[in-house]
């Protein structure tokens, strides 16, 4: 679908210097406790599971970055749907004039208020002509600090809530699929965001 529309996948191939090998998946496919980098593989999916889906794509030189949490069959959509909320609270936040801060800030105090914890050293990114540019978006911060938002400035913002409210994680044998330390499950949702005079622009949505 991806080269259909005349792009081209982001992660395929993609190789960052602490992962053991290229990224062998279009698709990012993370269930229950796996919080985010999941491999596709043979699992079948089962009544109750929660599924995290990332995806990137590139066309004309620019990166989008999104994904979307959901559950299969009868399963309690409370996580995923805090996880949204400090999604829409950290785009409200990306304002012209504001601080990075701001964005950590609003995404972080939802989760925290839940009782999930915050997937420790990861957060959102800066996007544009890399997948991945500076700045980090930390899911948790002081509103007012860090540096100043400029429109044109383009961020990937995407809150990773873990139900269990600890922070810590392993790498799976893959050397890519983080899990959740305590066994719980994850929720993972983002959107690719532009900073504008006119407010924030989403400009992943479906």
């Amino acid at each position: 679908m991806i080269r259909d529309a005349g792009a081209k996948p982001s992660f395929l191939g993609y190789h960052p210097r602490w992962a053991p090998m290229p990224y062998p998946g279009v698709l990012c496919t993370s269930v229950n406790d796996a919080v985010v980098h999941g491999i596709p593989s043979a699992y079948e999916l089962r009544d109750g599971d929660l599924v995290s889906i990332d995806c990137g794509a590139y066309i004309d030189g620019w990166h989008g970055d999104a994904a979307i949490s959901f559950v299969v069959g009868n399963a309690d959509p409370v996580l995923i749907a805090t996880t949204e909320r400090g999604l829409a609270a950290g785009i409200a936040a990306a304002l012209a004039g504001g601080k990075l801060g701001d964005i950590s800030h609003a995404v972080g105090s939802v989760g925290r208020k839940a009782g999930y914890g915050l997937l420790e050293d990861h957060g959102g990114h800066g996007i544009g002509r890399a997948m991945h540019e500076d700045p980090h978006v930390p899911n948790e911060g002081k509103a007012g600090k860090g540096m100043r938002l400029k429109p044109g400035l383009v961020l990937a913002i995407e809150p990773m809530f873990l139900a269990g409210g600890r922070d810590d994680y392993f790498h799976a044998d893959d050397g890519w699929t983080l899990h959740t330390a305590d066994g719980t499950r994850a929720a993972h949702v983002e959107h690719t965001v532009a900073i504008t005079e006119d407010g924030p622009r989403v400009l992943t949505l479906l």
